[in-house]
């Protein structure tokens, strides 16, 4: 052993000696005494999530199997939904925030995907009907009691959320101590985007990312992410069609999946399309109805009543997903009684015009792909919104072709999200200590993404015109490089416009940024050579250069939107979360405990109106007295006295809760024994 050292020794001494020249990268080899077992690498922690517009999920890979990460009542999505709750920022994330919404929709942000990388929408969508608009150059900003929010602040609240969630159960699972060490710090993650998504809009979703404390390995498309999910499960092979409908965006993707190869042939969309918009089409047609129907009506409604409606709008979609009549069933603060049938032909004829923008868009894309119909293998379906039953039907009969919808469409982008960032931090097994543990080899160690650009970039040149550099559906990450020249004798500038789009004319394209190229030698018009390099990461994120070939005067810009946050500010928002973050907890917590007993109050009055002839004097006062403490300390401070409070609330109703079911039951046996003797 002492020989093989120093022979060790010795080697890195001339590794390590000056030389005058670079020595090539070794891989060093793990020393050990014979018969003592080396120890397998500790897998690292990471996390895969979908950050959508109705809910967001967050997954990982445990044991080299992918799996979507519940909450404490066992939930896997969590609504994208934060209500702000007074000027210190305490704000209730998720289901907390969608109790508190209709009492409170001004300072409750839905959707709020649909502002990611915009500014103030020109029409306001219902989701948004009753936030306070701030005018502010550069994102929306909506006016809260915590202050003037931006949809950057409002996702990296819900990141936030998922985070916490995702740190909860590797610190259950005991993760390892490698993995406790990272959360401390930045939580590596994939975050899924609609391939549509464009430049300013996939910044805005990396700085959300920043600020809610995530190392983002990669931004990954969505419906890319769902073929990563299908094609490693069932280890299929062959093109896909991804029709991914979310919340509020639609993407169509075709890949191809061959050994072992993931490669995005093309994808288009639309950024402002999906079961939102089913949502406000089903709104505006049960208000016009009940106005026909009834003279009285009042409209339009206050914000309560708009989440009211919206609330029950969508409990009827979904149920038509089951069967072929539902009942819109709704009071409005005014009292007034909202209540009419909505058949399935119904509701098929209202959201056809929307169904037929997807196909479309996914005819376009099968253009571009240069496939047919036919050249698709399967189809698989994204989203919560293509759970819709007259949507399943449509997509497969344009198709000739059954969808696939055996993995949960809410769920399958997160875990393919999770994949792909349990394979970029290396948490691949060794082949020879999987063999060794009789695991059989995978496809899913080692497998390749290759994804595509979804918009074109380009620069502006003389008269308004756009020069395309990298065309769209261009395989990434990509780098493209074009000469330009000068336009005037003399010139020693120029402004470099960098822009995003399809159409020709500059001001039908997305402007993405400007930086200027200075120095530039004086010549005469069309003498330099300037040459422009655009280059594109896996994110999709772009990176633009200019630089004169004869001087070597250069510039450049790593671009990001006025859409945008710069690092000071998310630096300063970073600050104010790591300041508030104990209190944020706190209250969170007392939240949580509160609506437990609100819901703990609603259930036993309702029982008690309906069976308080169960108790006798003594009894009922007694547990009025309990319900009564509740009450008092229900909206309080002190999270403790109020958690016991419900306990004794809870004891002091036990007896009184088991005579309620047992007479329930007793009445559900004479109900059955009467039917029977009637047979």
């Amino acid at each position: 052993m002492c020989c093989v050292l120093g022979l060790f020794t010795e080697l890195l001494k001339r590794l390590t000696k000056p030389s005058g020249h670079l020595i090539p990268s070794m891989s060093l080899l793990q020393i050990s005494e014979p018969d003592v077992p080396v120890s397998p690498r500790l897998p690292r922690a990471a996390v895969g999530i979908d950050l959508g517009t109705t809910h967001s999920l967050v997954a990982t890979v445990r044991k080299r199997r992918a799996e979507v990460l519940v909450d404490a009542q066992e939930r896997a999505l969590l609504p994208s939904v934060v209500r702000y709750l007074d000027a210190e920022n305490h704000k209730e994330v998720g289901y907390a925030a969608l109790v508190g919404a209709m009492q409170d929709p001004a300072n409750t942000i839905f959707s709020v995907k649909r502002l990611m990388g915009r500014g103030r929408p020109e029409k306001i969508h219902a989701a948004h009907a009753a936030l306070q608009w701030v005018d502010m150059p550069g994102m929306a900003h909506i006016d809260t009691v915590a202050g003037v929010k931006n949809p950057v602040e409002v996702s990296a609240d819900i990141l936030l959320a998922l985070r916490a969630r995702a740190e909860a159960y590797f610190a259950q699972q005991n993760f390892t101590a490698q993995a406790t060490e990272q959360m401390s710090a930045r939580l590596p993650a994939v975050i899924t985007v609609p391939a549509y998504f464009d430049e300013p809009q996939r910044q805005a979703t990396q700085d959300a990312a920043r600020l809610a404390g995530l190392d983002v390995l990669r931004l990954l498309n969505e419906p890319t992410a769902a073929a990563i999910a299908y094609g490693l499960e069932n280890r299929m092979q062959g093109c896909y069609a991804v029709y991914d409908l979310g919340g509020g965006t639609f993407d169509l993707s075709v890949l191809k999946y061959a050994r072992g190869v993931f490669e995005v042939l093309a994808t288009g969309g639309d950024s402002a399309l999906g079961g939102d918009d089913v949502d406000h089409l089903l709104f505006d047609y049960l208000m016009e109805h009940i106005a026909s129907q009834e003279p009285a009506f009042t409209a339009p409604l206050n914000a309560k009543d708009q989440r009211r409606v919206l609330n029950e709008v969508r409990r009827v979609k979904e149920a038509l997903s089951e069967v072929d009549e539902a009942h819109f069933d709704v009071t409005l603060s005014t009292g007034q009684h909202i209540s009419c049938p909505l058949q399935i032909a119904t509701f098929a004829r209202l959201i056809n015009p929307l169904i037929q923008r997807t196909l479309q868009l996914t005819q376009q894309v099968l253009r571009d792909a240069g496939l047919k119909k036919t050249d698709i293998d399967e189809v698989l379906l994204v989203g919560g919104a293509t759970r819709m039953r007259v949507l399943r039907e449509a997509v497969g009969a344009f198709f000739h072709k059954p969808p696939l919808t055996h993995i949960d469409p809410e769920q399958i982008v997160a875990i393919g999200a999770a994949m792909q960032a349990d394979l970029l931090v290396g948490n691949r097994p060794l082949s020879d200590a999987s063999q060794e543990a009789g695991e059989a080899a995978s496809s899913a160690d080692n497998w390749l993404l290759l994804d595509v650009l979804p918009l074109t970039l380009g620069v502006e040149t003389f008269g308004g015109l756009v020069e395309k550099i990298i065309p769209r559906n261009t395989t990434l990450p990509a780098a493209r490089s074009q000469e330009f020249t000068t336009f005037k004798d003399g010139q020693t500038g120029m402004v470099i416009h960098v822009v995003q789009g399809e159409r020709e004319l500059v001001k039908d394209c997305r402007s993405l940024g400007r930086f200027e190229l200075q120095g530039i030698p004086p010549m005469a018009a069309g003498l330099a050579r300037i040459r422009v390099t655009y280059q594109v990461d896996a994110d999709g994120l772009l990176y633009v250069s200019a630089r004169e070939q004869r001087s070597g005067v250069q510039a450049s810009i790593t671009v990001k939107s006025s859409y945008g946050l710069s690092d000071e500010a998310v630096y300063s928002m970073l600050e104010e979360s790591f300041a508030a973050a104990s209190s944020d907890m706190h209250t969170r917590a007392l939240r949580e405990q509160q609506i437990e007993a609100e819901r703990f109050l609603e259930i036993t009055d309702a029982a008690l109106a309906e069976n308080a002839d169960l108790l006798n004097d003594a009894e009922r006062a007694q547990v009025q007295a309990s319900l009564q403490a509740l009450r008092a300390l229900k909206d309080g401070t002190d999270r403790d006295a109020l958690a016991a409070a419900l306990k004794a609330a809870e004891q002091a109703t036990e007896a009184f809760a088991e005579r309620c079911l047992t007479q329930n039951v007793r009445q559900a046996l004479d109900s059955k024994k009467h039917t029977d003797a009637k047979t």
